[in-house]
């Protein structure tokens, strides 16, 4: 039987299997520090993600990372919806690895549960309405969390979108040189939202697994397993013809 200490290899494929010093992983935690409420991360998600990999965990995770702006828990989450937060991303991600943990993000949506004041450095809680820095939620119907503002409902048109957002997060988050991505699709976030009758008035009498409003979360995984697929498939090709 395997040991804690032991080192694992996920998911091998073509391109080659994914390495872990150990079974010792930090699970992903909301720090609602980027204080320019821009998704940028800084010098606190360097110390903080540094110093656990330093301490010997095998894998450390990045908090909640939106995928789209209106996808932050709070104002102050952070994202990876543009090449600026992905080049921000890039040395926290080095620096991780070069203390021999694998660096891995979960990418998020929150849906319904977004636009939240931060649980710390506020005087409020609840939903953050647009005159102080909130947005307009969005959620698969409109239904309100407790106490939140009431969310719109995505047309069936901008579903398609939301498949494309974690894509296109994963492949800015392997690019930026995060090692494992992870779908969160639990906490009554949007892809969960999706998937709950409590949650979601789309509903149709057949089997669970065909709903329409399954789609979004099953398409959000796909969509960036695929691209980063796709990403690994292209830097070995590259490592190939430069003999490296």
């Amino acid at each position: 039987m395997p040991g804690l200490f032991d080192p694992i290899t996920l998911r091998t494929t073509a391109a080659g299997g994914t390495s872990v010093r150990n079974r010792l992983w930090v699970s992903p935690m909301c720090q609602y520090s980027c204080l320019d409420r821009d998704g940028i991360p800084n010098e606190w998600h360097l110390v903080h993600l540094g110093s656990l990999a330093r301490g010997g965990a095998g894998v450390v995770m990045s908090e909640a990372t939106a995928v789209t702006p209106e996808g932050r828990i709070s104002p102050r989450d952070t994202g990876i919806w543009s090449d600026a937060h992905e080049a921000a991303w890039a040395p926290i991600a080095a620096f991780v690895r070069s203390q021999g943990a694998l660096p891995g993000m979960q990418l998020a949506h929150a849906g319904r549960k977004a636009s939240t004041y931060a649980p710390w450095g506020e005087d409020r809680s609840g939903s953050v309405p647009p005159a102080d820095g909130g947005w307009q939620t969005v959620a698969p119907s409109a239904l309100a969390f407790d106490g939140y503002a009431t969310p719109r409902a995505l047309d069936a048109s901008e579903l398609p979108g939301v498949v494309h957002a974690f894509a296109d997060a994963a492949t800015r988050a392997v690019r930026a040189g995060f090692g494992l991505v992870e779908i969160h699709a639990a906490h009554g976030y949007l892809l969960h939202q999706f998937l709950s009758p409590l949650e979601s008035a789309r509903r149709r009498l057949r089997r669970f697994a065909r709903e329409p409003r399954a789609a979004p979360a099953r398409g959000g995984a796909r969509g960036a397993r695929h691209r980063r697929r796709r990403t690994a498939r292209s830097r070995a090709l590259l490592r190939d013809r430069l003999g490296r």
